[in-house]
């Protein structure tokens, strides 16, 4: 374990500028505002922004605010942010992230949480700073496995929380299945829409009858992003990796989709935070291996089971689509379900002080 700060060199950043200059833009259907997919004037703004006035080494330096490390763990480099509590007794707890966001995605909430908590912010495996695998196999089993040894091994905690979404969600439900011994609580938000509709429980609520038909027009609808990953993700890979235009369109795309701004980005989040978040999968070139989680956990789902950890469930019904409590509870009941009517997928970003003081609760409430 060793510290880290992030240094991208001027030639990275050089190259960067010289792409975007360089951007042979596609046509578009007239009026057709977001309705083929991102529009095209937006993302002119966006990437004029990430030309002329989008200051990297601004955004570098409030991220080397935070104590980051490396450490390596069956031979790759992890990457995470450790800020230990003053409090003597302080619960560990790890934060993990999703696709297509980062551990920038926790920074927020990191500071509202630090007087209770040893916080834990890891870049996923082949996300961000966090090396990528290049053998088959790094599914959320895999990285689950990691996660474990860095928070016991690396760190030396006997037990541990952990707070998690989108597919940080599925690492925190393999953690919890595989080494429930260690784990204190689960905490854990935002809809997950891959559902077994060809296995469906045969005495659904009304409000499950609801989230099913909502989880079946978000199938038509919006999952063949996540299909091209589980399935091809190489191929795509050409293009998202070799154009910083591509790349930010195919994830404000999912940003606007997915939280909760009514069609306007930016009541959520600022260019810089968006593009911050972008360059990253930039300039670490990690979109390739994050899209490949998709890919391996297809192959690879991990342990299926109910867990007998404690779980919360905070769940915003401004994001993809809500998800019930009774549906939740098929899965092993909750200890906590809270719903909330603000804030979409990525809540700790868009919501931090709701998420920070449910979190707070619910693991005051374990103790």
């Amino acid at each position: 374990m060793k510290t880290f700060q992030i240094e991208i060199s001027q030639l990275a950043i050089d190259d960067l500028k010289t792409r975007l200059k360089n951007t042979r833009w596609p046509d578009e259907v007239s009026g057709s505002n977001w309705s083929y997919g991102v529009n095209r004037d937006y993302l002119k703004e966006v990437i004029s922004y990430w030309l002329n006035d989008f200051d990297w080494r601004e955004q570098e330096a409030k991220l080397n605010e935070f104590p980051h490390f490396l450490t390596e763990i069956d031979g790759l480099k992890v990457h995470f942010i450790y800020i230990k509590s003053k409090k003597t007794d302080s619960t560990p707890l790890l934060l993990l992230h999703g696709w297509p966001g980062s551990f920038v995605q926790m920074l927020k909430i990191a500071p509202l949480l630090s007087s209770s908590f040893d916080i834990v912010i890891p870049s996923l495996v082949g996300f961000g700073f966090s090396q990528a695998s290049t053998q088959p196999g790094m599914s959320v089993g895999s990285m689950a496995e990691i996660f474990h040894t860095l928070m016991t091994e690396t760190l030396g905690y006997k037990k541990y929380g952990v707070r998690g979404g989108d597919l940080g969600a599925g690492v925190l439900a393999q953690l919890a299945l595989v080494h429930g011994e260690s784990i204190i609580g689960t905490h854990q938000g935002g809809t997950t829409p891959w559902v077994d509709f060809e296995h469906l429980p045969q005495n659904l609520t009304a409000a499950e009858t609801e989230f099913i038909v909502d989880a079946k027009k978000w199938n038509n609808e919006e999952m063949a992003y996540a299909l091209l990953h589980a399935s091809k993700p190489q191929t795509l890979a050409y293009a998202l990796n070799d154009s910083p235009v591509g790349l930010a369109a195919w994830i404000l795309e999912k940003f606007r989709r997915w939280s909760d701004c009514d069609g306007d980005l930016e009541k959520r989040f600022s260019k810089d935070e968006l593009l911050t978040n972008i360059s990253i999968y930039w300039f670490t070139e990690t979109i390739n291996s994050s899209m490949r989680l998709y890919y391996e956990t297809m192959r690879n789902p991990g342990v299926w089971g109910q867990s007998t950890v404690p779980n919360a469930m905070l769940m915003s019904s401004k994001d993809m689509f809500a998800t019930p409590q009774e549906w939740v509870e098929r899965q092993g009941k909750p200890a906590r379900y809270t719903a909330i009517d603000r804030g979409g997928h990525f809540l700790e970003w868009e919501e931090p002080e709701i998420v920070a003081n449910d979190i707070s609760i619910f693991f005051n409430g374990l103790s």
